[in-house]
């Protein structure tokens, strides 16, 4: 019978499994992700080579015109060596790591989540899935806030595939798109996009893009060649915060 159950074993059936509990699944980047692995053992004692915790979030990279979604690591840790579980019994280990200050925001069709995986020799190896909500850090909340309160709408969130200019760590970047639609840039700007680039947990640097409004025939030719765009690279830190809302509209003034 054991001969058996070690073949089911490898396949999966009666197998070791594991769950992972996050002690919250709410954070920002810069923050700790705490929580619990339990690890079961299943019908048989199987050797475990280690224990990882695996980062991923989804992005879209553009072929011919057609969008592709991607899964994209943002980050991986191992937690442990290899060990011994045996048949029947239950480790519960306790984890914790700081999510990467370049972390997606999960707004729009952005979701972030942390994948466990056990890595067992000649059987398949259990894994795990579990969804985070990732919010602004102060920071960067405070910039987003700052651009709502002068009149404009955030229309959409989106991370894609990163060009070799703007590739960082990761192979994508998260744009935010926003629309004026009250407020001093309304009718002079179609709309302002943000790639934020973290330099540290209190420290941005922003990548804006304003794209001024076409005005007759000079500005529907700027439009056709993309000449009504404008690249700003600006950067804001925690010192920032009290005035940042004067800040950003003034360089979106110079440019639009």
């Amino acid at each position: 019978m054991s001969f058996f159950n070690k073949v089911f074993a490898s396949v999966g059936i009666g197998a070791a499994t594991v769950d992972t509990k996050l002690e919250r699944d709410t954070v920002a980047p810069g923050e700790e992700v705490r929580g619990v692995v339990e690890v079961r053992g299943g019908n048989v004692d199987q050797s475990i080579d280690e224990i990882y915790l695996v980062l991923y979030t989804t992005y879209v990279k553009e072929v011919d015109d057609k969008k592709h979604n991607l899964t994209g690591q943002v980050d991986k840790f191992r937690l442990t060596q290899s060990f011994t579980i045996r048949s029947g019994e239950t480790k519960q280990l306790p984890f914790s790591f700081i999510l990467p200050a370049d972390t997606p925001i999960t707004l729009g069709k952005t979701k972030v989540w942390v994948a466990t995986g056990l890595d067992i020799k000649n059987a398949v190896d259990p894994t795990d899935k579990d969804y985070l909500k990732i919010v602004p850090g102060r920071l960067m909340e405070s910039v987003l806030n700052a651009v709502s309160d002068l009149g404009f709408r955030l229309r959409e969130v989106e991370c894609e595939q990163a060009p070799h200019r703007m590739r960082r760590r990761l192979p994508f970047i998260q744009e935010f798109e926003f629309v004026p639609i009250t407020g001093q840039f309304r009718g002079r700007l179609d709309e302002l996009e943000l790639v934020f680039f973290p330099i540290s947990n209190n420290e941005f640097e922003i990548l804006m893009q304003v794209d001024r409004k076409a005005r007759g025939l000079g500005g529907f030719l700027a439009e056709a060649f993309e000449m009504d765009e404008t690249n700003v690279r600006l950067t804001v830190s925690s010192a920032d915060i009290p005035a940042m809302t004067q800040k950003i509209q003034s360089v979106v003034s110079r440019f639009s």
